[in-house]
């Protein structure tokens, strides 16, 4: 077989059933060969490996500036929990805002309200768990927030 990255290959199609036999060869002409394909696919790995690090390095780099900027307070939970947790607190607040003041009817006092709860959350592993959840839903899930969901408070914030 000759294929499109210039290698040829011989190949026993003897295990397939004869009317599958040549099919199966177009379509395999149609591929790189298998040492090729593998190179591809290792180049392709450590390129979307990089991509993903730069990826949730921009992610977590606005996450830091959004808690800064709206004094949200660190989160508790394990170490490898900590940058997904603050990653996700963003993405869901960014959502809440989105759906119930940019779109919704919510005013400034709503979303100050809102923030408050927010902020009583500081447990990492809530903010991961409710990743997938709507902007809209924010209100009930803060509401549904278990007391060990809830960091100490701090009357001097």
């Amino acid at each position: 077989m000759e294929h499109p990255c210039g290698h040829s290959t011989v190949r026993d199609l003897s295990d397939r059933p004869a009317d599958r036999r040549a099919g199966f060869a177009r379509w395999l002409a149609d591929r790189d060969c298998t040492d090729c394909w593998k190179a591809s696919r290792e180049a392709n790995t450590e390129s979307k490996e990089e991509w993903l690090a730069a990826r949730r390095a921009e992610e977590q780099q606005a996450a830091t500036e959004w808690a800064e900027k709206f004094g949200m307070p660190p989160l508790e939970g394990p170490e490898r929990a900590l940058d997904w947790g603050r990653r996700s607190r963003h993405q869901l607040m960014t959502a809440a805002h989105t759906a119930l003041v940019i779109e919704g009817s919510w005013d400034e006092t709503d979303w100050a309200a809102l923030e408050e709860k927010a902020r009583s959350v500081t447990r990492a592993g809530w903010w991961i768990d409710q990743r997938d959840a709507e902007g809209s839903d924010v209100v009930e899930l803060l509401d549904a927030a278990a007391e060990q969901d809830r960091g100490t408070e701090n009357p001097f914030r």
